[in-house]
């Protein structure tokens, strides 16, 4: 063979050598991504939470769609099949009963967050709910006596309060024993991880000394909302918390126990009333109505929507803080 024609051989060899070479790297960086982390979580907050902590290592799917009340999932069958195929379902029991029931699906795979959440606070839900919930601990408000002649409750079953996020030190735990979790599924992550819920834990820092501060010098240390949802913050940040709803949104109070609260409100000096973004104001709206105060949107951050103030976890917070003190005469 010529020279020349070896030459040409030869560099059209090492080219198309190349080209090979090239196609099975990318085809490698493409299988490597789909072969990340498949991590389920139960909604928002935890979906939040796992994208913060797993970062591009992960690919995190919510249970619950957005504008979805996510005490009222319903799981259609491939939801429950995304169980059995997930690496990592990260789901608070308790909170939502049709996943609880389906989480067997997932096996091993599945992370219950409220052991690293420390879920310390109970409420006893009465057949057709009291007009305040009474957290483990705290002491009976005068809005709960029985009055005389009244025939009395059916002792009621005392359950943990889920709605933990709502104290960031309790979602930063949660972000720390997240990222060991991961790390036991994805071993050669486990610096990553750790590192990504390090830097987590510096924001929920930083966003819980914003409340502590903010919320330090109250007028008004009652809150009065929607569906009792904010006892994990009432607790961090030393305020009261008066749910018209139970823990779930869906539970309807009595005309009497509206009237209670409508009364407790006047003798607290409560001037705002708070509703939700993804539950219906009317109740809320009908106490603030008759005790001749204001409302205004407290979001318990169970979802985001197109309403949402803010386009995440921190931001929706911050706007709740800014709430909070307005609506508590908040110095």
């Amino acid at each position: 063979m010529p020279t020349t024609t070896r030459v040409l051989a030869s560099a059209t060899a090492a080219a198309t050598a190349l080209l090979l070479a090239a196609c099975g790297s990318s085809g490698d960086d493409e299988a490597a991504a789909a072969d990340g982390v498949s991590v389920e979580a139960a909604f928002y907050p935890l979906q939040w939470a796992a994208e913060r902590v797993g970062g591009d290592r992960v690919d995190v799917s919510s249970l619950t769609p957005p504008g979805a009340e996510p005490h009222d999932l319903e799981l259609t069958p491939q939801d429950v099949a995304s169980l059995s195929d997930a690496d990592l379902v990260v789901y608070l029991e308790g909170f939502q009963p049709a996943l609880d029931d389906a989480v067997v699906e997932a096996g091993d795979a599945a992370w219950d967050a409220g052991d690293a959440a420390g879920l310390s606070l109970t409420t006893t839900e009465e057949h057709g709910h009291e007009g305040e919930e009474e957290h483990e601990g705290e002491e009976e408000h005068a809005g709960e006596e029985e009055h005389a002649g009244e025939e009395e409750h059916a002792e009621g079953e005392e359950v943990t309060d889920p709605h933990f996020w709502l104290d960031p030190t309790r979602l930063a735990d949660v972000g720390d024993a997240l990222a060991d979790r991961l790390a036991e599924v994805d071993p050669d992550g486990a610096d990553t991880y750790r590192d990504n819920a390090a830097a987590l834990r510096t924001d929920l820092e930083a966003l819980d000394a914003e409340m502590e501060q903010g919320l330090a010098d109250c007028a008004v240390p009652t809150l009065v909302t929607s569906h009792d949802a904010f006892g994990y913050l009432a607790e961090r940040y030393g305020l009261d918390v008066v749910g018209i709803s139970g823990l779930s949104p869906s539970s309807e109070p009595s005309p009497a126990q509206l009237a209670e609260i409508s009364s407790l409100v006047q003798e607290r000096g409560v001037t705002t009333v708070y509703t939700e973004t993804l539950v219906d104001p009317a109740v809320a709206e009908t106490v603030a109505r008759e005790a001749g105060v204001q409302t205004a949107v407290l979001d318990p951050i169970e979802g985001l929507t197109d309403e949402s103030a803010g386009d995440d976890y921190l931001a929706v917070m911050r706007a709740d803080l800014a709430t909070l003190q307005e609506g508590q005469g908040c110095a």
